[in-house]
């Protein structure tokens, strides 16, 4: 038979007090004593029930604004005393400790208020509670013996399995429990630790760099990137760094039905996790990687952008005075990979744009909004996947005089998204790529200079080759993309590639541009690029034989710009 155990005292201490007297009540029917703390008590006793207060059982009241009212042996020792343990019970009667039975708790709302807008130091630190961990801590540690509850969604069924067992709890009910109550804790302290990382500085951090014993290992330059690398950003990153991650939904499946799949949410503010999914079948593992793709693609154009991916390479891009003519333009570029692909928006979707877009598979829609007209054509399409997704927070361009409120510096590096990648027995992490190039950022270092609309094409053709896999090459027009080669392991091949997919589909390669997302280690690209007609070669620079490069370009009368950043995208 299931060990039940039977709760007698339960003590309630609730910032969330939604539905607290409504439990409380049900708990009193089974002539369960109410215990409580200041405020919960308040509310308790508002609604006619009777409530002993924290403060009469330990003798002391709450004090320093309420930092101090549950640290007490008398509440500690009613969760910690093994009921089974002689010892224990002598010790409890000895010192007049009542055992207490069941914990119904929450903490105090630091998540929310750093959430806030403007949030000043001094009130995020007065949100870190230090009382309902510990109770939680110290109930969930005896989970044989008590029972902890951590959230309001929690207590309905409670209260069901108490009516069944005549107000007792499981003991496999009360494990679950403790393991969902540590892992709140855990997520508490992981918040609070993550917020005060983001207020210190590099010289607040050096306290630390004894304890990473891969700090002192030689700097490796790399001439894959073009020259040497400051060596002072090795220590750009926290040294210790924490992900937390809540499950929103399960998948069907992952990358391949064999493998079993999850969409989990951080922090992170906006984003397609965040996304408001309008119409269509659920989303896929893969439906998420390709949405992802695209929408970091189009939030990269100011102008109105439209972009196709298809396995989380662009497709076609293209931009436009309306969003019909910016996806004509996407469209154009490879209409046969378009089909069963993504196409993303950066302004809100009409109905013109979504009649073209119906006349093709489709997979996922995503845009920031959808006129009514416009969801009601995609809904004729039943399983097709439409997607609001809010826009994200900009990245923190602070630097040493951007300060918080409490005058403590925000550096860059802190606020910063980072991505992570899986390796076998660790994590890579690294800032997000959200570099961008003005035309003023340009280095021409060939002899002939750009014309107006070489350079929007080269700008365009850049942001474009941001997000191709490596290694990128991308033709187009001021308009649109117009070839896309990736993933080769040379970039010859993907120049090729590009120019194939333009010639099948009857786009002018002559007078278009070409964006490498890395720089050219021979002079053989440009020597291809000159046969196709290309007028302008946008790159990072950066080769040991650029020189070799730039007079190839000046042979053949096309202009070459260093951007002096590289994008490669594995």
């Amino acid at each position: 038979m299931t060990e039940v155990r039977k709760i007698k005292r339960a003590l309630l201490s609730l910032s969330d007090k939604a539905g607290a007297a409504d439990f409380a009540r049900s708990l009193a029917e089974f002539g369960i004593e109410i215990i409580s703390t200041g405020g919960t008590a308040k509310v308790l006793r508002e609604s006619g029930l009777n409530v002993t207060e924290v403060s009469e059982i330990t003798g002391f009241p709450e004090m320093m604004d309420g930092r101090i009212k549950t640290l007490h042996p008398k509440i500690h020792g009613a969760f910690l005393a093994l009921r089974d343990n002689p010892e224990h019970m002598v010790a409890m009667q000895t010192h007049g400790i009542e055992p207490i039975d069941l914990l119904v708790i929450n903490l105090y709302p630091f998540e929310d208020t750093i959430a806030k807008e403007n949030v000043s130091l001094a009130e995020a630190v007065e949100n870190i509670d230090i009382g309902g961990p510990a109770m939680i801590r110290s109930a969930s540690k005896n989970w044989r013996d008590v029972a902890v509850v951590t959230d309001p969604k929690l207590y309905h069924g409670i209260l069901q399995e108490m009516k069944e067992n005549d107000g007792s709890l499981s003991l496999e009910t009360r494990r679950r429990l403790a393991t969902f109550a540590y892992a709140r804790t855990a997520s508490y302290d992981l918040a609070i630790s993550s917020y005060l990382a983001k207020q210190l500085s590099n010289a607040d951090l050096d306290f630390l760099e004894p304890l990473n014993p891969l700090q002192n290992r030689p700097f490796i330059e790399s001439e894959d990137f073009g020259g040497e690398v400051s060596a002072d950003k090795r220590r750009t990153l926290p040294e210790f760094e924490t992900i937390e991650l809540a499950k929103v939904a399960d998948l069907r499946y992952g990358e391949n039905p064999h493998q079993q799949a999850a969409l989990y949410e951080t922090s992170e503010r906006g984003g397609i996790t965040k996304a408001e999914q309008l119409h269509g079948k659920e989303m896929s593992f893969n439906n998420y990687v390709d949405a992802e793709a695209a929408w970091n693609l189009v939030q990269d154009f100011d102008d109105l952008a439209v972009a196709i991916i298809k396995h989380t390479n662009p497709s076609g891009v293209g931009v436009g005075q309306n969003n019909e003519e910016a996806y004509r333009r996407a469209l154009s570029t490879d209409p046969v990979s378009a089909f069963g692909g993504i196409v993303a928006f950066n302004r809100t979707v009409d109905a013109e744009v979504a009649k073209s877009v119906n006349n093709v598979f489709t997979e996922v829609i995503v845009a920031p909004d959808f006129n009514d007209d416009a969801l009601d054509i995609f809904k004729k399409k039943k399983n097709l996947r439409v997607l609001r997704v809010p826009h994200s927070s900009p990245p923190f361009k602070g630097g040493a005089d951007a300060a918080s409120a409490d005058g403590v510096v925000v550096l860059d590096r802190v606020v910063e998204i980072r991505e992570y990648k899986q390796i076998s027995g660790g994590m890579l992490v690294q800032t997000k790529d959200v570099h961008t190039v003005t035309a003023a950022d340009l280095k021409v270092v060939s002899k002939r200079q750009p014309t107006d609309g070489e350079i929007r094409a080269m700008l365009l053709a850049w942001k474009v080759c941001k997000h191709v896999k490596s290694n990128a090459i991308v033709f187009a027009n001021e308009k649109q993309t117009i070839g896309v080669g990736s993933g080769q392991m040379n970039r010859v091949d993907s120049l090729r590639i590009a120019a194939m997919r333009a010639e099948r589909f009857d786009l002018p390669l002559k007078n278009s541009v070409l964006a490498s997302d890395a720089f050219f280690p021979f002079r053989d690209n440009v020597d291809e690029a000159a046969k196709l007609g290309v007028s302008a070669i946008i790159q990072p620079g950066g080769s040991i034989k650029d020189n070799e490069s730039i007079a190839a370009a000046d042979e053949h009368g096309i202009v070459m710009v260093f951007t002096g950043i590289r994008h490669f995208k594995h």
